[in-house]
């Protein structure tokens, strides 16, 4: 699979493997650093818990791995809109990481995708 259709489109299906590798680590790796660069530039603010870098990385984060999410959905054969769960305070969370992160996807066709491609 490409970076674009990884990370821009919403169609077909991504495995675990996929959403830990290109998706998780990615963007763990790229807010640690955001951290480390807000506490090392002083703009890191103890009482919000958050920097400037960083306020920036969490709003482009919410939004672009939504597709990536949908994907992930779909290997699940469920629908896309199961990622509107994430909205639920705390149990969303926890729900979209146990979904998306630990459970395996529906093995071979469903009814998005012929089957996880690479």
């Amino acid at each position: 699979m490409d970076f674009k259709k990884f990370y821009l489109s919403p169609e077909g299906r991504v495995d675990r493997k996929q959403f830990w590798l290109w998706l998780v680590l990615p963007l763990t790796a790229i807010s640690l650093l955001a951290a480390l660069v807000d506490v090392a530039t002083g703009n890191y603010n103890p009482e919000l818990g958050v920097g400037l870098f960083s306020a920036i990385f969490v709003l482009v984060a919410l939004i672009r791995p939504s597709s990536s999410y949908i994907k992930r959905f779909h290997d699940r054969d469920k629908s896309g809109w199961w990622v509107l769960i994430g909205l639920i305070p705390v149990i969303g969370s926890i729900w979209l990481l146990i979904e998306l992160g630990f459970l395996k996807g529906t093995p071979g066709p469903n009814r998005f995708s012929p089957e996880v491609t690479d």
